[in-house]
């Protein structure tokens, strides 16, 4: 299957793609990764992204759907791919489109994680992450220290990163909601959208999307 993961920050779509992918037998593309494998590797590519990035601008569009287009033409997308990140916005979605009409391929579904919006600021703005060790990471409602402030690992202080903040977190949905949420409607002219509830463990939303995309394949 070819499929797009969509929705707000803080759906887990990073999570869910990866458990998706692995069900499906299937690459999971994530922009963060392409940026930086690109980056990382110098290729021609990393390197114009990373001069936009230092200058703290955005990486246009070409760049973004030139690295998308080289990995998904990598062997193991031959069957198939789960795009998480990419595309964006519309003029990225028409752009993918073309790109699958070239190879006489076309996407089988875009996967729509719904949240509310109220739930996404509370697991985003309820992160806590350990000064001592990034991967230490807590959460005031949902995984809670035994100390409040104090990592349960190794007792270094815990903190709110600034891009966790509500405020900042409400930025990035607004950004979301003008530029990556009208792809959904894009792709609803095409009837390729399939909208789930991404509320609950893990493991339950996996199966609820599995469940639906395996109603698409049929």
């Amino acid at each position: 299957m070819r499929i797009v993961l969509v929705g707000p920050p803080g759906a887990g779509k990073g999570t869910q793609a990866a458990f998706l992918a692995k069900n499906l037998g299937i690459p999971h593309i994530s922009t963060g990764d392409l940026f930086r494998a690109n980056i990382s590797r110098q290729t021609e590519l990393g390197k114009l992204a990373k001069s936009y990035m230092d200058k703290g601008d955005l990486v246009p569009d070409e760049v973004t759907i030139a690295m998308a287009k080289n990995r998904m033409e990598q062997p193991d997308a031959e069957n198939g791919f789960l795009l998480d990140g990419f595309p964006r916005n519309v003029s990225q979605a028409e752009a993918l489109d073309e790109m699958l009409s070239t190879e006489g391929m076309k996407l089988d579904a875009v996967l729509d994680l719904e949240v509310p919006e109220d739930e996404v600021v509370r697991r985003i703005a309820g992160r806590r992450i350990c000064r001592n060790d990034s991967a230490h990471v807590f959460h005031v409602s949902y995984k809670a220290p035994k100390q409040e402030g104090v990592c349960d690992v190794c007792g270094g202080e815990l903190y709110q990163r600034d891009d966790d903040s509500e405020e900042t977190v409400r930025k990035r949905l607004e950004v979301y909601h003008t530029q990556t949420e009208p792809i959904i409607d894009y792709y609803r002219a095409q009837s390729l959208v399939v909208t789930i509830l991404a509320l609950g463990k893990v493991e339950e939303v996996t199966a609820r999307a599995m469940e639906a995309l395996s109603r698409e394949a049929a």
